[in-house]
């Protein structure tokens, strides 16, 4: 899901194409995808946000296992029901992704999908408990509580084809403390934090090697 106008963050970049460390936020999520166990992405874009429609047409010309889809940009689950009616799929369930998580990688998302498959459901809502977000520093909007903890849904879950969204009540929850999912940006502070982290685990890989 690429299609946000990211007025929060201020400036003139659509929010997608920020970048983080030297990064746009939709490449690093389109990588994250790729070297996941997922096989096909279609990136969902919206009339707010045009360079980065551009963007990744030109990406999906140079990679056959990306297309994009033109949501008419009524919110965020009026475009992503309009993109499960779109997509190509065999009927299951969808993995969603938003274009704002720049910590993401491959192992990451395959982690989703394992929690996925191990709660055997239609659909599978990702949460991270607010203290973890407050933790990290980053910003905690849209809390909810479960089961009596305060959590913010991530932006990254399974999505049932019959067009539930991730904040219905219908599918499970997989809650994790996982700063990969945790950190989405929304505002200026989050890309400073996401910066740091990205700096910090560049430097414990370095390190590993």
């Amino acid at each position: 899901m690429c299609g946000g106008r990211g007025t929060r963050l201020g400036g003139e970049t659509e929010k997608p194409l920020r970048e983080v460390a030297g990064r746009p936020m939709v490449d690093r999520v389109l990588d994250a995808l790729a070297e996941s166990r997922v096989e096909a992405t279609h990136a969902v874009v919206s009339p707010h946000a045009t360079r980065t429609r551009e963007r990744l047409a030109e990406r999906a010309s140079e990679r056959p296992s990306l297309s994009v889809v033109d949501a008419p940009g009524n919110g965020y689950v009026a475009d992503l029901r309009y993109a499960m009616d779109a997509a190509d799929a065999d009927g299951g369930p969808l993995l969603t992704a938003a274009a704002d998580l720049p910590l993401l990688n491959g192992a990451a998302v395959d982690a989703v999908l394992d929690a996925a498959r191990a709660a055997a459901g239609d659909s599978l809502t990702v949460c991270v408990p607010a203290a973890r977000k407050r933790e990290l520093g980053v910003s905690a909007d849209a809390t909810t509580e479960i089961d009596g903890r305060e959590v913010v849904p991530a932006g990254i879950n399974v999505v049932g084809r019959s067009g539930e969204s991730e904040r219905d009540d219908g599918g499970a929850v997989h809650l994790t403390d996982d700063a990969r999912v945790a950190v989405n940006v929304n505002y200026p502070s989050d890309v400073r934090i996401a910066e740091r982290l990205l700096e910090r685990d560049s430097g414990r890989h370095h390190t590993d090697r």
